[in-house]
């Protein structure tokens, strides 16, 4: 008899169970309201809370129709998996960057194990809700089935994905429906000092707000900066829109404010420093030498070299202690004025600037506009393209300065990648500063009127793009030399597709009878879909068991079989037939902590699979957690 405890466990292929996380979470905090069967008891809940539970009816917040079906979306996992294809990727086998192509919804699911707390930064440009914006499914909660239906993966009736238009009714209640799910999802990929930032007009600034105060919580919000993306005027009947918002949110606001960056210095924000006693210093600033408050030994008198006696304006005081005060005038770094009389002044030399503060003002000078952004598009399609209010890579930049370190590998994500600007302004900004950030797009194959050289859809757009700026990236590298300790830049992506699972899952909502098991039972035997690759199993398997999808793979071969060895060796596959107690005991010896093999490969060998499950345990001792078989 096999211990129990040394069974092989069977493999979940579902994406993670987020409301199970928060309940475990919750009765872990709270153990004292866990029921008999393991749910959380409301009542003793709202107890061990005391006071501080509103149970009131009415309370300020935002809702719509459709609301409460989000939070079902939300909590329904994923069974959608990632088809890796290299032949569209560049460099597979060594990047750390990649593009998905999907429904990004499904997308986010899936990612939630392997990303959970790992992404840097957020960008996305939603659509905006002008009333021709390509939204997404009206039974978006079947979101994988459409999304099969809709790109021809399955023979089946296809869903429709629609514009979203004000005479059906609910205008602003479906865009509320489309992006709350996605923003809840996408918290949850952030680290603790990561933000998002989501470019929206006036259209839908407002609901955005509120949508973000929900999801992350209303002192979450940082800025709300004003973009410039027009510079010239029009005919509009009323007011011309010159401008959009880009909303900066973090996750934890303390956090982003310890490694939030500063602005480098530029021509507009340097001309106040200035020279006008020809100091052999340089250039200079007069900053006021008062400071709020009346803090008792910082109320001295200041005597000008000119005579006259300084004290602190009314309800203020100087902003520092006499002595340090004196060491400054000592040194020459205290201005009182061209008459030397005047208020004193700190002297603050331009050499000492580090950085300026990001104002929530984003003029086109500094970061681009709609026409900088069509002409960039235009450099790697024709004029024609599919994007009428493109976003600049400058604009893509400043976000990525701000909030993005160059030698920290720093994930970007964008699940609205468009014509694939962030790839294409990491990949500028690690060449600009040597960083190693790193990119995540998705994008949904959405059709286009016009084809050129295969491109029919903009997830075609978006893998095009990236895949020429880095050949001209190369093409610009050719003949310059690199030192043995400059690292190769990484200017490559891997591709995957969303697809529905390799396995044939358990259908739970069948008929009982006997007949019915007994098919459910033979599809089981045979469960891996005839048309996938053992790559596309590997991919699954590290995805839904929390790998990246760039972590490393190496394979081996060991007595004849294909071995997957993953990060190291942390996790152990093979996924082949007919496995021997040769096999099992050799993988055993490198005392991985994580096995995983097809259960087809024991068939008929139920002995080999006890005694795996054993072998495994007991070589490994305290290290090994998983045998799994899928």
């Amino acid at each position: 008899m096999t211990n129990h405890d040394d069974a092989p466990e069977r493999f979940d292929l579902r994406s993670l169970d987020i409301a199970a996380e928060k309940r475990a979470e919750l009765l872990r905090l709270f153990p004292e309201c866990a029921t008999e069967g393991g749910m959380v008891d409301f009542e003793r809940l709202k107890a061990a809370l005391g006071k501080q539970v509103d149970v009131g009816k009415e309370r300020y917040g935002l809702t719509w129709p459709g609301k409460a079906a989000c939070f079902q979306t939300i909590q329904r996992p994923s069974l959608a998996t990632l088809r890796p294809k290299v032949e569209e990727s560049v460099e597979f086998d060594t990047t750390q960057n990649v593009i998905i192509e999907g429904d990004n919804l499904e997308v986010l699911k899936l990612l939630q194990k392997s990303y959970l707390g790992k992404v840097k930064m957020i960008y996305i440009d939603p659509p905006y809700n002008t009333g021709n914006d390509f939204i997404y499914p009206d039974n978006y909660t079947e979101s994988l089935q459409t999304y099969l239906d809709y790109t021809g993966q399955v023979d089946a009736e296809g869903r429709k994905f629609s514009t979203n238009t004000e005479a059906d009714g609910r205008f602003h209640s479906k865009w509320l429906n489309m992006m709350y799910p996605r923003l809840y999802l996408a918290r949850n990929l952030l680290r603790e000092d990561g933000v998002i930032f989501i470019s929206i007009d006036d259209t839908e600034h407002a609901n955005l707000r509120h949508l973000l105060n929900d999801v992350f919580g209303e002192e979450c919000f940082v800025a709300n900066f004003v973009w410039q993306k027009r510079y010239s005027r029009d005919n509009r009947p009323t007011v011309g829109a010159v401008h959009d918002h880009v909303v900066l949110v973090a996750r934890n606001v303390e956090a982003f404010a310890r490694v939030r960056n500063l602005l480098p210095p530029d021509d507009s924000s340097t001309k106040v420093y200035r020279n006008p006693n020809n100091d052999p210093r340089g250039r200079w600033r007069p900053i006021p030498m008062t400071a709020q408050g009346t803090r008792p030994n910082q109320m001295y008198k200041v005597v000008a070299p000119g005579g006259r006696v300084h004290e602190p304006p009314p309800g203020r005081c100087w902003g520092m202690l006499e002595a340090d005060y004196l060491k400054l005038r000592d040194a020459g770094l205290i201005w009182f004025g061209n008459d030397k009389n005047g208020q004193p002044n700190v002297i603050r030399y331009l050499s000492e600037v580090e950085g300026f503060v990001p104002w929530t003002w984003w003029p086109h000078t500094e970061c681009g506009h709609n026409d900088e952004a069509k002409k960039e598009l235009f450099g790697y399609f024709a004029k024609d393209s599919a994007f009428d209010t493109p976003k600049p890579t400058r604009l893509m930049r400043r976000m990525l300065h701000l909030a993005t370190s160059p030698g920290a590998g720093d994930l970007v994500l964008d699940f609205f990648a468009g014509s694939g600007t962030v790839g294409d302004a990491v990949l500028a900004q690690n060449l600009e500063d040597g960083g190693n950030r790193r990119f995540i797009l998705v994008q949904l194959p959405e059709p286009i009127a016009k084809s050129e050289d295969g491109i029919r859809t903009i997830a075609d757009i978006t893998k095009e793009r990236v895949r020429r700026v880095i050949k001209n990236l190369n093409d610009a590298d050719k003949g310059q030399l690199r030192s043995a300790n400059d690292p190769k830049p990484d200017r490559g992506f891997r591709v995957f597709q969303l697809a529905a699972s390799n396995f044939k899952p358990w259908d739970g909502d069948r008929s009982k009878d006997a007949k019915a098991l007994n098919e459910q039972l033979e599809l089981q035997l045979e469960h891996v879909l005839p048309d996938r690759s053992e790559q596309d199993l590997l991919y699954e398997i590290l995805l839904k068991d929390g790998f990246e999808l760039t972590t490393p793979i190496e394979t081996t071969t060991v007595h004849g079989f294909r071995v997957h060895s993953v990060a190291g060796g942390e996790l152990l596959l093979c996924l082949q037939d007919k496995l021997t107690h040769e096999l099992i005991t050799t993988l055993a010896d490198k005392k991985p902590s994580r096995v995983v093999f097809l259960d087809r490969g024991f068939r008929d060998n139920d002995q080999l699979k006890a005694n795996a499950a054993k072998l495994f345990a007991s070589k490994a001792g305290d290290n090994f957690k998983k045998f799994k078989t899928v």
